[in-house]
């Protein structure tokens, strides 16, 4: 209850101006005192005349343009204020001088203040999961194969750092082609990949069935593989500077370097501001030289990543390797800021620079400023792969262990299809490849962009299907709709695979179709193979950190004690290191939600 004899001071229109202006001049001299310092004026110069410290204030301003921009990225900036109070003050012009002293102060004590923790710019494009689809409305699923990895490194370094992913940076089916699966490989190149599927039950739902397609690339030894033209093209602009970025970036670089052959050439671009080139076509066995130009690497400047593409891109056309392996490979941030910035005009250039024959590869690496989004659309639009650089280890797998699948195309714009029999399937969902869904008539059509597969590359795909005999639909069916009876041949198949792909030379596609049998269903879990248990381990793992909608109860820890039981063989350690982060991401959820409970609990009455 208020108190009736308490004297409110501020009562008054004046005497509440008085302290809104006593206020806006407290917050000037700061803000004054802190525009001094930034501008390098000094005590004596701070005495000076008020004409003579905005010249002082003009001249610093003016003595670096990089200086300028940071000023200005700090957000540094000076405000006057000017009070009148001889005149009367309606209550309206209070309420608006309240307003904007307020805003005023807020960003007086912002400029300020020391920040707590730097600040997170990292880009991730947002997208929806994939919807569950009737069979009687919608029985045909397209999309693009994939095989970058960059988001499974990515949320590792975030869990390594004790912070649970945002949304956007899972990406499903990366998170499960990170891995290898022991599938048959092609006996030749004549037919580039074989193709695999698998049915059984769903981990996270009684009612459902997983079907797991997998494909296999064709594997070439490294000694057998064809020359290579690369450019190395590096980011040596001042966000490069910390040990996990262009330290880090040369150490990776390195350990290619070492990979590479007599008649393999390296060239090495960078770009800051400007780019130019460090090493013109060097041999690939002149490793001394090669560490060197690495070496002599430093970072400063602003980030013109589209002059670095073009000067790239001039540089693998003058070493082309006519039926051999020509590639850039773009290791960066991707915080561009200078030049051609615009995502969809950087997504031209490189779709433009592809039909040269030269692909593009983009590695990621830092924190902070990361743009995942720009460096996975980059590598698809330039016919590459992409992958994130979070510590040695994965530079070696990327680099080294993976060479084959990194460099060497072996199929071009493959693209699946699955048409699903209405009178088995009632409703399905693809689970991840958002953005490479395609439409229907895209798969038929040769001129459509799609995924590009490596030698020994693998490729997962997993759908989510609904019998007609199951008791529990998500979807109610139409009252109108005709549901067309198939042919008794095609009575035990659940759906038809379609897959088209076209050879690294031609521009004509080729056409591999499999059906899928209702005997090929495996009622139990546990009799599936270790390919399938894993792969659902990590979908569903995936789909947990981006807040398991299709999940229902699924959690964790029954996350842990199916990939337990599937991890097999593990030469490289990569499946138990997945056990762990899955280990840590339950810890990390679990404390992140005892927080949150405590945070938003009633306060004390």
């Amino acid at each position: 209850m208020a108190n009736p004899h308490r004297i409110n001071v501020f009562s008054s229109p004046q005497m509440r101006l008085c302290a809104l202006a006593l206020t806006a001049t407290l917050l000037a001299a700061c803000t004054q005192s802190q525009l001094d310092e930034q501008t390098g004026l000094t005590s004596t110069d701070a005495t000076a005349k008020p004409s003579e410290k905005r010249e002082l204030h003009a001249q610093a301003s003016q003595s670096s343009t990089d200086e300028a921009e940071i000023a200005s990225d700090q957000g540094f900036t000076h405000r006057k204020q000017t009070f009148h109070t001889a005149k009367p003050v309606s209550m309206a012009n209070l309420i608006a001088a309240e307003k904007n002293i307020a805003q005023g102060t807020a960003s007086g004590i912002q400029a300020l203040r020391a920040p707590s923790e730097p600040i997170n710019r990292e880009n991730y494009a947002h997208f929806d999961d994939h919807g569950i689809k009737r069979v009687a409305e919608t029985p045909v699923s397209t999309f693009s194969i994939d095989v970058d990895t960059g988001s499974y490194s990515n949320i590792r370094r975030m869990l390594n750092n004790g912070q649970l992913p945002v949304e956007n940076a899972v990406r499903v089916e990366e998170l499960i082609n990170y891995f290898s699966y022991d599938y048959a490989a092609p006996k030749s190149s004549n037919q580039p990949f074989s193709v695999i599927t698998e049915i059984g039950a769903t981990p996270w739902s009684p009612d459902t069935h997983i079907l797991h397609i997998g494909i296999k690339g064709y594997d070439l030894a490294r000694p057998a593989l064809p020359a290579s033209n690369l450019v190395f093209l590096v980011d040596v602009s001042g966000s490069m500077q910390s040990a996990d970025k262009l330290g880090l970036l040369k150490s990776a670089l390195k350990l290619l370097g070492r990979q590479l052959r007599s008649e393999d050439r390296i060239s090495i671009v960078v770009y800051a501001g400007a780019s130019g080139v460090v090493l013109e076509s060097a041999a690939g066995n002149e490793t001394a030289k090669i560490n060197q130009a690495l070496d002599a690497l430093s970072a400063g400047g602003r980030t013109n990543g589209a002059a670095g593409i073009r000067t790239a891109y001039q540089l693998a056309q003058q070493s082309f390797i006519k039926n051999g392996i020509n590639r850039i490979i773009l290791a960066t941030d991707g915080d561009f800021n200078v030049g051609t910035v615009n995502f969809e005009a950087l997504k031209d250039l490189i779709e433009e620079r592809r039909k040269s024959g030269i692909s593009l590869t983009t590695l990621g690496f830092g924190t902070g400023n990361y743009n995942d989004h720009l460096m996975e659309q980059l590598a698809d639009a330039g016919n590459g792969n992409y992958a994130y650089i979070d510590n040695l280890n994965e530079a070696q797998k990327v680099l080294v262990d993976e060479i084959s699948s990194t460099l060497h195309t072996i199929a071009k714009d493959v693209k699946i299809q699955i048409e699903f029999n209405p009178a088995v399937v009632a409703e399905y969902r693809l689970i991840g490849y958002e953005n490479r869904a395609l439409e229907r008539e895209d798969f038929n059509n040769d001129k459509v962009d799609a995924g590009e597969i490596g030698a020994g590359h693998s490729v997962t795909a997993l759908y989510e299907i609904n019998l007609v005999t199951s008791n529990k639909k998500s979807i109610d069916p139409l009252r109108y709709a005709n549901v067309r009876t198939p042919a008794a041949t095609q009575s035990n198949e659940i759906a038809l695979l379609r897959l088209r792909y076209k050879q690294p030379g031609s521009d004509n596609s080729r056409l591999i179709e499999n059906p899928i049998h209702v005997t090929e269903i495996e009622k139990l879990l546990d009799k599936t193979s270790d390919n399938f248990r894993f792969s659902a381990a990590v979908a569903g793992f995936a789909q947990l950190l981006r807040g398991g909608k299709y999940t229902d109860n699924f959690s964790f820890d029954d996350v842990l004690q199916l990939a337990r039981q599937a991890r097999g063989d593990d030469p490289f350690g990569y499946r138990g290191e997945f056990i762990s982060l899955v280990n840590l991401a339950n810890t990390l959820q679990t404390t992140t939600a005892l927080n949150s409970s405590i945070n938003h609990s009633a306060p004390f009455k």
